[in-house]
């Protein structure tokens, strides 16, 4: 069973070294020069001998970035047929055909069109990676899953194209394009972004100063993990420190499950920690008593928590407290995440003895109890 393992171990070492490399660079916003560093970069690569290909950019017909494809060898897209209409694709196997030492990949959080190899463009990316050819690609701060609520907050706007947070975390460089809030107005408004039709519509809704600072801020402060958890992985690995797992604690109730599992994700990412997502199934909600609402609800929460890299726990339990200090022995955790209580006076003080209880114990086992809002 150990030279199985050790076997497993080894092999995943081989990949990972025949495994492209994968340069990610993310913005606060549409516009703010993400396709034209790229293409910038490519001129670069090109001229040093680097035999880099065009996998998919998109120019949004700006003048300044459109004008650098010139002279940068492209791969042609594929022609598709969508209800009743010929659009364009990535041609992912003709970049595994061509099997250039890097390509460019824009776009990154788009989905697509039924037919194709993979639902999403981060899958297509994977694909190109693990065949051992490097990619160059770009996102916006708003598509990673994680920072999903987060940006609805600051918003309004439901981000319907999101990717993994796991993606991110696989890139082996990530580069923040920053502009300050006047400067990304003064694009928008000289009609660098969107056309002069568009401009009005963009200013009153998504680009206020107030947004684009908050959204600057969160991709500032995800580039920054990023490059920590580089440094911890790569730069001090032989430094003791204590590797953090994190337990997220849920319920069945929709909303706040989802919040848990997506600030979990963060906090996770942050530590480059393993992490687990526990669902207690009291007598309560057994199959045939909980609502088939609730169910779906845990369905896709799951799935959710499956997706930002966690894994599952499911108990059958009326004993949620030691259900969760067992589960903390069991995986070693450092820190359990649990939502912030949206009950009753009367509710909290019967359930004061409980939460105590939890309390203390984790606390003598050195455990670390964050209440999320």
């Amino acid at each position: 069973m150990e030279e199985n393992k050790r076997a497993e171990q080894f092999l995943d070492l081989i990949k990972k070294s025949r495994r492209g490399k994968f340069k990610l660079y993310i913005g606060m916003s549409a516009g703010v020069g993400k396709t034209y560093r790229m293409l910038q970069e490519a001129h670069g690569l090109l001229k040093n001998g680097i035999d880099i290909k065009i996998g998919y950019i998109e120019t949004h017909f700006r003048k300044e970035t459109h004008a650098l494809l010139e002279g940068l060898p492209v791969i042609p897209r594929k022609r598709m047929f969508y209800k009743g209409k010929e659009l364009e694709e990535m041609d992912l196997q003709a970049i595994l055909s061509v099997r250039p030492e890097v390509v460019i990949v824009d776009e990154l959080a788009h989905t697509n069109m039924e037919g194709s190899a993979n639902e999403k463009r981060w899958q297509d990316v994977m694909d190109i990676l693990t065949a051992g050819i490097n990619v160059i690609s770009a996102v916006n701060i708003q598509h990673i899953e994680s920072l999903n609520d987060e940006v609805r907050a600051i918003t309004g706007v439901e981000v319907r194209e999101r990717i993994p947070d796991s993606v991110v975390a696989l890139a082996d460089e990530v580069v923040n394009i920053d502009l300050t809030a006047e400067e990304l107005i003064d694009r928008l408004k000289a009609g660098k972004i969107y056309d002069q039709n568009k401009v009005n519509t963009a200013l009153i809704n998504f680009f206020k100063s107030d947004h684009i600072l908050q959204l600057r801020e969160l991709a500032l402060k995800e580039v920054a993990s990023q490059v920590q958890r580089k440094v911890e992985t790569e730069v001090a690995p032989l430094r003791t420190l204590r590797k953090e797992r994190l337990l997220a604690c849920i319920s069945s109730n929709e909303k706040i499950a989802r919040t848990i599992i997506r600030k979990t994700a963060r906090l996770a990412n942050y530590y480059n920690a393993v992490w687990y997502v526990l669902y207690v199934q009291t007598a309560k909600e057994g199959v045939d008593k909980i609502a088939l609402d609730k169910q779906r609800y845990l369905i896709n929460n799951f799935k959710l928590a499956t997706e930002l890299g966690a894994e599952i726990i499911k108990i059958k339990s009326n004993g949620i407290t030691q259900a969760i200090l067992s589960q903390c022995e069991e995986r070693k955790i450092t820190t359990v995440c649990i939502g912030k209580p949206r009950i009753s006076l009367f509710r909290i003080i019967l359930a004061t003895d409980t939460f105590n209880t939890l309390l203390n114990k984790l606390s003598k086992e050195h455990i670390d109890l964050v209440v999320l809002s």
